[in-house]
């Protein structure tokens, strides 16, 4: 089987760049759909339309609902085809990425993904992760290409919550140690072929980035402030992550998040808090050695990511209910199949319950 490696044909990352989104979608079409959330427009729209003069693009805005699901989907489709646009940006976080970037798809039309926080590695990927319109994971929808670009602009991204930045170090956390699950079982990867050097290389320098970085942007942005540590850390969330997630494939943190989704307590917290934990349970499953361990749990700590149930938001362990999360993450078709050995739920509710002790005992 080939070797692929998948990636955005533009990632162009900097202070004040979003001004310049109407340049960049110049290159793609004359009139831009822009499908972000109505406080987000706020954010974002007086910058963009500053950005348009001769640039010969015209912009319709679209609020966004807050589900990333086929029938949210359908509407930005039919909005879009309404307004005549000849290509989507999703400006805002991960789920309207995944919404612009499906819309997109199904309309044959180009697309630009604008983050405006760094809380997960969507961005740069051909993937859609879909939900019900509650909110509880559905499918994974793999599309034929990368965004057309991808455009981050830093200085919005770092006066965004602190803790949608150290969400994103969450699910940049899991890449290394998937894409290594991966390589070891030979899985395909999120592209449809085998990972590359270069795909572990940068998922290997993912993990790094954000031991080195980690700590530091983290009290950077609680201050509002990007420093050349929050810069790294936003390429290590969104561009390390998102191509060495994609390219080197998902394994059994991320299956672990898609079965939280099933108890209602976690809806609150964000997909990479959830994922920080699941890498947990992954490296249990794993029977990683106790150093690797304590320094992932070591990170988490240091940062204020999930390293137990309590802290997920469910404070009252139920058996059957974890039981539940175990099946659905083991589900057939869910990436946990990508790890190196076979499992059962049975195996995946112990490891979770391990996870959380281990979590609880750093804590104490």
């Amino acid at each position: 089987m080939a070797q692929i490696i998948g990636s955005p044909s533009r990632y162009i990352q900097g202070k004040g760049e979003l001004k310049n989104l109407c340049t960049y979608a110049s290159n793609y079409g004359s009139r831009l759909f822009v499908l972000t959330s109505v406080s987000g427009r706020k954010r974002v729209e007086p910058s963009i339309q500053a950005g348009m003069p001769g640039t010969g693009v015209e912009t319709v805005y679209e609020s966004f609902n807050g589900e990333c699901s086929m029938n949210e989907i359908d509407r930005v489709i039919a909005a879009a085809k309404d307004a005549g646009c000849d290509m989507i940006a999703g400006v805002g976080g991960g789920k309207i990425h995944d919404t612009a970037k499906a819309a997109a798809h199904y309309m044959g039309k180009p697309v630009i993904i604008v983050p405006t926080i760094a809380s997960t590695d969507a961005p740069c990927s051909a993937l859609s992760v879909i939900y019900t319109d509650e909110g509880v994971f559905d499918r994974y929808l793999f599309l034929p290409a990368s965004p057309n670009a991808v455009l981050v602009d830093t200085e919005v991204v770092s006066k965004a919550p602190a803790r949608l930045l150290v969400a994103g170090m969450g699910d940049a956390l899991a890449t290394y140690f998937e894409a290594r699950a991966c390589r070891q079982s030979s899985a395909v990867n999120c592209v449809g072929g085998m990972s590359t050097l270069a795909a572990m290389a940068l998922a290997r320098l993912c993990y790094e980035t954000l031991l080195e970085n980690g700590v530091s942007a983290a009290l950077a942005v609680t201050e509002n402030v990007c420093t050349k540590a929050v810069e790294n850390v936003i390429e290590a969330n969104t561009y390390l992550s998102g191509i060495g997630f994609e390219s080197g494939g998902l394994a059994g943190a991320h299956a672990i998040h898609n079965g939280l989704t099933v108890i209602e307590e976690t809806h609150a917290m964000y997909h990479g808090e959830k994922v920080a934990f699941g890498t947990l349970v992954q490296l249990v499953l794993e029977n990683a050695d106790s150093e690797e361990i304590e320094a992932v749990v070591d990170f988490c700590n240091a940062v204020g990511l999930p390293t137990t149930l309590a802290q997920l938001g469910i404070k009252e362990v139920k058996a059957e209910q974890l039981m539940e999360v175990a099946e659905l993450a083991a589900a057939e078709g869910d990436t946990l199949g990508n790890m190196p050995f076979p499992m059962t739920p049975e195996d995946v509710y112990a490891a979770i319950m391990a996870a959380d002790a281990i979590g609880r005992n750093y804590a104490e």
